[in-house]
């Protein structure tokens, strides 16, 4: 799987990411901090992995920063994105089967190098669930996106 990753700094978790995500097997883009000349500002790296799942270029995307809330708000402005702020297994799972997330969020601050193989580890098994509710739910956060498009903000 191709994933686009964006961290703030070029901090040891961010850089262990990139190591087990390719350890994994995926195609990892770099943003930020992470590839040499790039804006490495939460707001610019973060938008910009979002960008690559919105447009096709990427399929997920895992975006950082120190808390992860920065990241996480930024990835959200991108229409199509569903990106969740994880700090434990339980969370990623939720997000990716109760949610549909396409955009993990982290915080470079509390997520230590175990922790993030947890994360990911739930992340990557989890899938979108059936579930009916959940559906329209995804599918109105969606349409959000559309509203706000044709009102033109």
């Amino acid at each position: 799987m191709r994933i686009s990753v964006s961290s703030d700094m070029d901090e040891p978790v961010a850089r262990a990411l990139v190591a087990e995500l390719r350890g994994r097997g995926h195609d990892v883009v770099p943003h930020g901090a992470l590839r040499p000349g790039d804006d490495p500002r939460w707001a610019v790296c973060s938008a910009a992995a979002a960008g690559d799942v919105a447009d096709g270029t990427s399929e997920q995307a895992v975006v950082c920063c120190w808390t992860g809330t920065g990241a996480s708000i930024a990835a959200n402005k991108v229409p199509g994105v569903r990106a969740a702020l994880c700090a434990d297994a339980y969370t990623a799972d939720g997000a990716r089967r109760w949610n549909d997330a396409n955009v993990l969020a982290l915080s470079l601050r509390l997520t230590s190098e175990p922790l993030l193989k947890e994360i990911l580890d739930a992340w990557f098994a989890a899938e979108a669930g059936g579930d009916a509710e959940d559906r329209r739910n995804v599918a109105h956060v969606d349409g959000l996106d559309a509203d706000r498009a044709r009102s033109g903000s």
